[in-house]
């Protein structure tokens, strides 16, 4: 049986020179690969207590939603900001070159709910951080954060090191 790593492509000196790209595209277009990273994030889960799983725009939805539908549980999609047609909550975070905003519906968070938080990549920990925030001005209660893949050498774990984080495969570099 492969590993999930064996279905990552990796991509030199992409997007720009010294760049490793991890390309998580090869993963979904495979069958066992796609099965096995699901499941893979299922296993960071288990023994958890939690209601909601809540991913971000867009393959968070991509991971998320097959995640939450085998465990029975809720999936909140957090999208870009303009995208939700009812009152949302919002939350802005830096990027390489600006900022970006991301938004939820108010209402899909109760007080109390204990959440888990699905992403395909941690590089920097922005998006899930301000992801977080949100859930947490709501009144829930960030349980995990799951991801399929870490970029280590970004520091994205130091950024959140009040959360509880976990990832299937782990890269030392950028």
């Amino acid at each position: 049986m492969k590993k999930l790593e064996e279905y990552v492509r990796s991509i030199p000196d992409f997007p720009e020179p010294g760049i490793i790209f991890r390309d998580v595209t090869s993963i979904l277009q495979d069958a066992d690969g796609l099965k096995l990273a699901i499941d893979s994030l299922q296993g960071l889960l288990e023994g958890l207590d939690f209601d909601v799983v809540v991913g971000t725009e867009s393959r968070g939805f991509i991971f998320g939603v097959p995640v939450a539908y085998n465990l029975h549980k809720p999936f909140v999609p957090v999208r870009k900001k303009g995208k939700l047609p009812c009152e949302t909550v919002e939350a802005s975070y830096e990027l390489e070159y600006g900022s970006a905003v991301i938004e939820m519906h108010r209402d899909s968070i109760k007080p109390g709910d204990r959440v888990v938080l699905v992403d395909d990549l941690i590089a920097t920990g922005g998006t899930i951080e301000a992801c977080a925030r949100m859930v947490e001005g709501l009144g829930g209660e960030v349980v995990r954060m799951i991801f399929v893949m870490e970029l280590a050498g970004l520091n994205g774990r130091d950024r959140l090191k009040k959360y509880d984080v976990a990832s299937v495969i782990r890269y030392e570099g950028k």
